[in-house]
Formats: structure tokens, C-alpha cells, sequence
């Protein structure tokens, strides 16, 4: 299964190059575009299909049915956040601060230099 994957693999790699690399020049500035629309219409209908759901089929006979579904509490989880607590957010503040401030300091010396 695996090698008919690969070689299946390559086909498709040549047959794009193929498609690209020869396809005239009027048409060049088509292949691309509808290359992404096709590979985005693919993911799309594998997105719509992986999460469709068939809703249940009903029958006329729903006693059985009740006598399970009985409605039952949900525990409420326990809160471990104090109220008014900002540590988090004022930590993540920083790190982004740096993520962002080192790598200008790191590239200021190259800014400064004349051209």
C-alpha cells in the first residue's frame, strides 16, 4: 500500500510539473490560479463531508428509549482563578513584548549603518 502511495505521489508530481512548466504562455497565468481553486474546492468538500452527521432515524416506538435518557446533574468544576487576577495576561504581555522588541534590537546596529 504503501509503494502504490508513492507512486502515486510521484505521477501526480510529474503530471503538475508537466502541467506547469509546458502550458503556453497565454495560459500560464491560468494554471496557477486554478490550481489553488481546485485544491481549495477539494478541501472544502473533505471538510463538508467529514463533518456531516445523518440524524438518527425515528421510529414510531420511543418507550425504551425514554426510560434511558434520564436528565442527570452536571458537577460544576471548580474555579481555581482568583477574581481580579491579572498575572497571566500581564506575563503573556511581556513575552510579547520580546518576542517583538529583541529582534529589532538585534537588527538596529544594520539600520544605523550608511549605505
Amino acid at each position: 500500500m504503501k509503494v502504490l502511495r508513492e507512486v502515486c505521489v510521484i505521477y501526480l508530481k510529474r503530471l503538475m510539473k508537466k502541467i506547469i512548466h509546458t502550458a503556453a504562455p497565454r495560459r500560464a497565468s491560468l494554471v496557477r490560479p486554478a490550481l489553488i481553486l481546485g485544491v481549495g474546492l477539494l478541501l472544502a468538500l473533505l471538510s463538508a463531508a467529514l463533518t456531516y452527521s445523518v440524524p438518527p432515524a425515528l421510529h414510531g416506538n420511543l418507550a425504551g428509549a425514554a426510560f434511558f435518557l434520564q436528565p442527570t446533574k452536571t458537577p460544576q468544576p471548580q474555579d481555581l482563578s482568583e477574581i481580579g487576577s491579572t498575572d497571566g495576561i500581564v506575563v503573556m504581555g511581556f513575552v510579547i513584548a520580546l518576542i517583538i522588541i529583541i529582534p529589532i534590537l538585534l537588527r538596529r546596529k544594520s539600520w544605523l549603518e550608511p549605505r
